[in-house]
């Protein structure tokens, strides 16, 4: 049956899609910005303030994403949002207070006395420490399936920490970017330390998945599958080793290629989803549902999909507006 002709099955897909964008824009987005937070520990003093004000008019957008993602699952695909939030209520509740301790610290710590922001510093930390960690370890249970076996947690817990470092990978590269002299010298050997937790995380999640099921194994592994999936790969290596061509030549005195790194660190996150998309399609809980069981009924996603076509253009509008406007340098953030 064509895919477009039945809306039992194009509008299931269509909000997976969006869902999935949703996700992706949140990961990449507020994955910078969390990376910025973890770092604040290991930048000196008087660079601690630019660090924040380097993130200081996008996180809050950035984390609009994350809203519209777990927004469309629970009206989209109700099932599996019970299914996915009851199986990881720990590390979702985890998660939340990490990002409202975040934005707690952002904004005070804008407004504290000198002798305070240390504090909040230590907070900002904290809650970027606790919403990666949580994040990588909700993405390690996804992949194990969502069963709670002391392996999957082993698993989970090590993404956990690859995520978090290839979070603070992307932070670096978007300080490369966003700051000059000594800052961004620190910034470069940031990223040439971090880019191996980003490697080695997704090299683990590539190595687990096919194992997960017979069927992804099937999906990887059969002809022409295979050949279907070998672009993914292959293209994530090119981003690698232009990475680490990249990163090694900076900085440079002319910051030209100072944006290098972020892009290739954004598309090298593209390449990692897509594959987990290819791989994990059509189910939205790994081996036990798929989109099109755990769907609302077509009335109701049609009625959602007109409000969504409303939303997403003012989320995508907004955030573009912001990183237009707030483009170049970094310089110093203030309220008054």
């Amino acid at each position: 049956m064509d895919l477009f002709s039945d809306p039992a099955i194009w509008l299931p897909w269509t909000f997976a899609a969006l869902m999935g964008l949703s996700i992706l824009m949140y990961v990449i987005l507020d994955g910078f910005d969390l990376g910025v937070g973890l770092l604040v520990p290991l930048a000196e003093d008087e660079d601690k303030d630019l660090l924040v004000a380097s993130i200081g008019p996008f996180w809050d957008a950035n984390e609009t994403w994350l809203v519209l993602a777990i927004g469309l699952l629970l009206v989209a695909f109700p099932t599996a949002h019970g299914i996915i939030l009851s199986a990881l209520y720990l590390p979702v509740f985890v998660m939340l207070v990490g990002l409202i301790l975040r934005g707690v610290s952002f904004e005070f710590r804008a407004k504290a006395p000198a002798s305070q922001k240390p504090r909040w510093n230590v907070a900002f930390f904290v809650g970027s420490l606790m919403a990666s960690m949580s994040q990588g370890f909700m993405l390690g249970m996804y992949v194990m399936g969502l069963t709670w076996t002391l392996p999957h947690v082993a698993f989970a817990l090590l993404t956990a920490v690859f995520l978090t470092v290839g979070y603070s990978f992307i932070g670096a590269a978007w300080l490369i970017a966003k700051t000059s002299g000594e800052l961004q010298k620190r910034a470069v050997g940031w990223a040439k330390r971090g880019i191996w937790g980003l490697i080695l995380g997704i090299a683990a999640i590539s190595m687990a998945t096919p194992y997960v099921s017979a069927r992804i194994y099937e999906k990887w592994f059969s002809m022409p599958e295979m050949l279907y999936l070998s672009p993914l790969p292959l293209l994530s290596a090119a981003m690698v080793l232009y990475l680490l061509w990249q990163i090694k030549r900076l900085p440079q005195d002319n910051d030209r290629s100072a944006w290098g790194p972020f892009m290739a660190a954004m598309a090298l996150f593209v390449l990692a989803f897509g594959g987990m998309a290819y791989s994990f399609y059509p189910y939205v809980v790994p081996e036990q549902i798929t989109i099109y069981e755990a769907a609302s009924a077509p009335e109701s996603l049609l009625i959602i999909l007109i409000g969504t076509l409303f939303v997403l253009p003012a989320i995508l509008g907004y955030t573009i507006l912001s990183y237009s406007i707030f483009r170049g340098k970094a310089t110093e953030l203030r309220y008054d």
